[in-house]
Parts: C-alpha cells; sequence; structure tokens
C-alpha cells in the first residue's frame, strides 16, 4: 500500500519583509495527510526581540505590547521544528516564509530546514498565468471564505492556503507538473529576499483595496 503523504503548510507573520534584518512575530503550520487536514496544528506567537513598526502592525494586528509576554524564537524552535519533521512544507511566496524561518533557525545556531517546499505562489502563476496570485484572490477563485479573518494571521492563513492548496493541486490527489515546478530544495532557497515577486497590476489594485482602510503603509512600495 501507498505510504501516507503527510505535508506541513506553514505561515509566518514578521515584522518586516527583510529576510535578514526583520523577525518572526507568529507561525502557523497545519499537518495535511493525503490533501486532508488532520486537525493537528502548531501556532505560536513569537516576542521578535525588536520593535515591531507601524506598517506591519497594520497588516496583522501585532503590537509590542501584544507580544512581550511570548516567548523567543530560541525557546519555539524545537517544537517547531519537530511539529515539522521531514514533512514536505507548503508555503505561499515560500522564499519569504521558509527563508525568514532559516534566517532565525540560524541566528540562534539552529540547522536549517531540511523539508523540501512547494510554493503555492509559484503554483498559482503556473496554473493560471495572467491572473491574481494572491492569497486572498486564490481564495475568491475557489469559493474559500475569509469571513472569519478580519486581519492576517499566521494560523487562519495557513489553514486558508491549506484549502487553497488541495484547490491548486486538485482533488484527485496528483502532483501535477505546476505542483512539481513549484517545489525546491531549502539549500535553493535565497538568504535574503530579492524585493519581492513582482506582482500583477490585477493584484496591485486588489492589495490596493484590501489596504483602503489601513494607515499609510511603506509596504505596498515594495511591491511595485
Amino acid at each position: 500500500m501507498k505510504e501516507p503523504t503527510r505535508q506541513i503548510v506553514i505561515d509566518t507573520e514578521t515584522t518586516g519583509v527583510d529576510i535578514l534584518r526583520d523577525r518572526v512575530a507568529e507561525i502557523g503550520a497545519v499537518e495535511l495527510i493525503d490533501l486532508r487536514p488532520t486537525g493537528r496544528t502548531f501556532h505560536t506567537y513569537v516576542n521578535p526581540g525588536v520593535p515591531m513598526p507601524a506598517d506591519a502592525t497594520a497588516v496583522h494586528g501585532h503590537t509590542d505590547a501584544m507580544l512581550a509576554g511570548c516567548p523567543k524564537f530560541a525557546a519555539v524552535a524545537p517544537a517547531l521544528v519537530d511539529f515539522i519533521g521531514d514533512a514536505p512544507l507548503v508555503a505561499h511566496n515560500a522564499s519569504f516564509d521558509v527563508g525568514i524561518i532559516n534566517a532565525e533557525l540560524e541566528r540562534h545556531g539552529m540547522p536549517a530546514l531540511a523539508s523540501r517546499v512547494i510554493d503555492t505562489l509559484a503554483m498559482a502563476r503556473a496554473k493560471h498565468p495572467g491572473s491574481p496570485a494572491s492569497l486572498d484572490a486564490l481564495c475568491r477563485r475557489y469559493g474559500i471564505s475569509t469571513a472569519a479573518r478580519a486581519k492576517h494571521g499566521a494560523l487562519i492563513d495557513a489553514q486558508l492556503l491549506a484549502e487553497v492548496y488541495v484547490e491548486l493541486v486538485g482533488r484527485q490527489g496528483g502532483l501535477d507538473l505546476a505542483v512539481v515546478a513549484a517545489t525546491v530544495a531549502v539549500g535553493e532557497l535565497p538568504t535574503r529576499l530579492p524585493l519581492p515577486c513582482r506582482l500583477t497590476e490585477a493584484e496591485l489594485a486588489a492589495h490596493a483595496v484590501m489596504i483602503a482602510d489601513m494607515p499609510k503603509n511603506k509596504w505596498l512600495s515594495l511591491l511595485t
């Protein structure tokens, strides 16, 4: 019999978009076996040890006061690594999420994650060329409700991404060429995120609508 396929869908919230300078503030992960959520999750807030910029708070709502009593990354890393095990990781714009986790691990003298990574952003762009490929856009495409999310959060975004990933792969369960093309070894990920993958005009427009009611956000300028 075929061995069950275990994968971990992972997301982070951070102090910014520079992998080497910024820090992790929240980690969420969801276990899938044969493309089905098992109910096992990993979730923690992290005291980043550096001030939280207002731009970042506008995205995820995390503040210095909220995170002050949370554990530091070094304290949660062993449980995170244990939860992942040797399962492939699934992440949206994986070079950032996995890259910043690996930067934190390296900073604390711990080995980088050894898993392989499937990048759902690359998958979406291969499967739906020319269409918006943000997590929100993919939720809309596949009829996945985001009503429970007021702001971005690592666990809820990982749960949404798990649903999106199942739709991208197809419920038949076989990895198609888009998945294979979007799978990379962690060692191939950059140590610094090249500012970031250029978004389409439609994605930028959708993002502008999302942040219209937020405080002035300098992150948008990094995506153009």
